[in-house]
């Protein structure tokens, strides 16, 4: 029987956090970020990981974690990485809910959101906007691939998303 979870993905910074804990609040279901799974395996940030052992070894913990949340997790909401969408057999872990915006919607988000300065210190990538559209444009049709649902986030606010999500979820 697959979990009854519900797995967001989407690019860095398009809300995936945000809309998770909006979510919590209207349903009974909690929720868990895979970064911070990571980083408490680890007992080191994300950022820390990258630079010490590399993006290859955080791949690796990424399916460790996706395996992990398959056996333990049910029920819950799981907002992740904007890679972790990569991991194998996504589906088994629940759901999966593509967050997804025009990049220039997401950039503008960050660069007005009131903590924008730290916004763009956890994501460097967004140092070099010409890369991080690429990425964007790379990404997006893997996005689509892999998800069972796509929510179109632009001009919403996160009560409206959550909402959004959690009706279509019960219709299928």
């Amino acid at each position: 029987m697959k979990n009854k979870n519900i797995v967001l993905i989407g690019f860095m910074g398009v809300g995936k956090g945000s809309v998770a804990r909006a979510m919590v609040k209207r349903s009974c279901m909690v929720a868990v970020d895979t970064d911070d799974v990571i980083e408490s395996i680890e007992n080191r940030s994300i950022k820390d990981i990258f630079a010490t052992d590399g993006e290859a070894y955080f791949r690796a913990l990424e399916r460790k974690t996706a395996r992990w949340l398959k056996k333990s997790v049910d029920n819950t909401i799981i907002s992740t990485g904007g890679g972790f969408f990569k991991v194998p057999a996504l589906k088994k872990v629940g759901k999966v809910v593509l967050l997804n915006a025009p990049f220039d919607t997401i950039y503008e988000r960050i660069l007005t959101h009131p903590d924008a300065a730290k916004k763009l210190k956890k994501r460097p990538l967004f140092q070099d906007i010409d890369k991080a559209r690429a990425l964007y444009e790379e990404r997006l049709p893997q996005y689509l691939k892999v998800a069972d649902m796509v929510i179109d986030v632009s001009n919403k606010n996160v009560d409206a998303i959550a909402k959004e999500i959690l009706k279509k979820g019960k219709k299928r």
